[in-house]
């Protein structure tokens, strides 16, 4: 197998030849079809995120096919698609993971970040962290879905059923969750780069009801802001753009420092929450709604090798939508 290997922080992946592994029990081995390009393999890169594993094999939103199977996994067939995500293993015995909350696990393993991950020709992933994809879409439009799309959905759901709703940040994951929103009828405010007026005319078109930088302010008070910016200036923001009651979500892993701000701002029951991974139901959910949404992916392709640029891009905002990555 080939891959794109991080040796040290903060420095150019290195294309690398690796021996072939083999499943061990409750594994897969997955031939990849294509990796999303997200932020947080850009903060795994950065050394934004503490004690990575190295070397370390980036990548995260994968799509492949099953091309062989450890002892002790059911359900998963030889050949058959399947995403896998940024949770890549849980303890299964801890009060979270026992109570359904395995996003936060006291034990976990992350794809991409403390086990090797999709920027390759193959990864080996825990089975119970591998989502059935089935036949219907374009492999390299599926695997934004696997972080920015999932994140995205949890982040949605826990900013609450209000009807005017604020992204800020217009990248992979505010794309996509901007044309669920729309579906369920709800009004999206874009919030972008200030002056980033090429971005903002992408929101717009994929529906929202207004775009415009994030030093403004919306023409009407939100009912919940969602932050995938890694921004922490954003937080008073979002905070002051929605009304008495709004919630704000921070839907990143990481953020820079959030600055001090007057209690007035979060008074009135404003409430502020992050979100942390994700759950194998949210995988569920939200992969069963995706086709009923009929959710259209902008994606950029860079061959496997080219994954230095595709991150530079992404650090520069050189495009709009996901980067992804095809062996």
């Amino acid at each position: 197998m080939h891959a794109m290997v991080l040796n040290n922080l903060r420095t150019p992946l290195q294309w690398t030849e690796l021996p072939d592994r083999e499943p061990g029990p409750g594994e897969i081995r997955v031939k990849i079809m294509a990796c999303g390009v997200c932020r947080t393999d850009l903060h795994v890169v950065d050394g934004e995120l503490p004690h990575p594993k190295l070397p370390i094999i980036p990548g995260h939103e994968v799509v492949g096919r099953i091309d062989a199977i450890g002892a002790g996994v059911e359900g998963l067939q030889l050949g058959e698609r399947v995403g896998i995500p940024w949770l890549g293993h849980t303890c299964g015995v801890c009060p979270y993971c026992v109570s359904q909350h395995e996003n936060l696990c006291d034990d976990p393993l992350f794809t991409g970040y403390t086990r090797d991950g999709g920027f390759a020709t193959a990864l080996i992933a825990d089975a119970r962290f591998a989502f059935p994809l089935g036949e219907a879409g374009d492999d390299v439009a599926l695997a934004p879905l696997l972080c920015a799309g999932l994140i995205g959905w949890r982040s949605l759901v826990m900013a609450g059923e209000g009807k005017k709703l604020g992204l800020y940040g217009f990248g992979a994951a505010a794309h996509i969750i901007a044309q669920v929103a729309i579906w369920q009828e709800r009004q999206v405010f874009g919030f972008t780069q200030p002056g980033d007026v090429t971005t903002q005319a992408f929101a717009r078109r994929l529906g929202a009801t207004w775009a415009g930088g994030s030093d403004e302010s919306p023409p009407e008070p939100l009912d919940a802001a969602i932050i995938f910016a890694p921004v922490g200036s954003l937080v008073p923001a979002a905070l002051r753009a929605v009304h008495k009651g709004g919630r704000v979500v921070c839907a990143g892993i990481h953020m820079s420092d959030i600055p001090s701000f007057p209690y007035e701002i979060l008074w009135e029951e404003r409430q502020l929450v992050s979100v942390a991974n994700l759950t194998h139901q949210d995988g569920i959910d939200f992969l069963k709604l995706g086709p009923q949404v009929g959710i259209v992916t902008q994606t950029t392709r860079y061959p496997l090798q080219k994954a230095n640029e595709a991150l530079a891009d992404l650090r520069a905002g050189r495009f709009d939508g996901a980067a992804v990555l095809v062996p």
